[in-house]
């Protein structure tokens, strides 16, 4: 039986340095195809073209909901949500499922989920928000707190590499590592150091994906 790779897709080179060196090509693929949801989406989509992989994986370093997803620990994504995707309004924010316009929510592949969750036992489990511009202030981080009640962490690509997963059929997961707490920006206080080793400690789970 032919076995195809999984493809992971992560926004800069760092990150897929973090967990390449890991893995065995043959079966886990890592590419950086840049930042932000365009990006990624385009970059997922070239990738995709002419090549059959039995699934996508949106990887990478996030900021992470204060009491709800610890700075250096991993979180697994139940759901990808774009959430600035949509129009403002005098009444707050419209996401794009008001408007009629599609949706701003895609989920990922249970059996994939389940699997990380069993390899990764410690990762905290929720939605990660995909936004072109990062969270820098409370007011923004209380906000979206609000409107997310169930999101864990924050990134700029999960989404894109969502889309075009999804436009292809192939099923879709996201694993990201906590490097801040959603906020106010403080460069000094984030923890890449640790959120690359929690990438580095979580490849053996991407080569064990079904």
């Amino acid at each position: 039986m032919t076995s195809y790779p999984i493809l992971v897709v992560t926004a800069v080179t760092a990150e897929a340095d973090a967990v390449r060196a890991h893995l065995d090509p043959g079966n886990v693929l890592v590419e950086a195809v840049g930042v932000g949801p365009a990006a990624a989406a385009a970059g997922t989509a070239r990738l995709l073209a002419g090549r059959t992989c039995r699934a996508v994986l949106s990887l990478g370093i996030a900021g992470g909901f204060p009491g709800r997803a610890a700075v250096g620990g991993l979180v697994i994504g139940t759901r990808s949500i774009a959430a600035d995707l949509g129009a403002e309004s005098p009444d707050g924010f419209l996401p794009i499922e008001e408007l009629g316009f599609g949706t701003s929510i895609l989920e990922s592949d249970p059996q994939l989920v389940k699997a990380l969750q069993s390899s990764l036992p410690d990762a905290v489990s929720g939605d990660v928000l995909t936004l072109a511009t990062v969270t820098g202030t409370a007011a923004t981080a209380d906000r979206l707190a609000t409107r997310f009640p169930d999101a864990v962490a924050e990134a700029m690509e999960g989404y894109g590499v969502a889309i075009a997963a999804a436009g292809v059929g192939v099923p879709f997961a996201e694993l990201r590592a906590i490097s801040n707490p959603i906020g106010p920006r403080d460069r000094a206080a984030w923890r890449l150091g640790d959120a690359f080793a929690a990438l580095r400690a979580a490849a053996p789970a991407l080569a064990a994906l079904p």
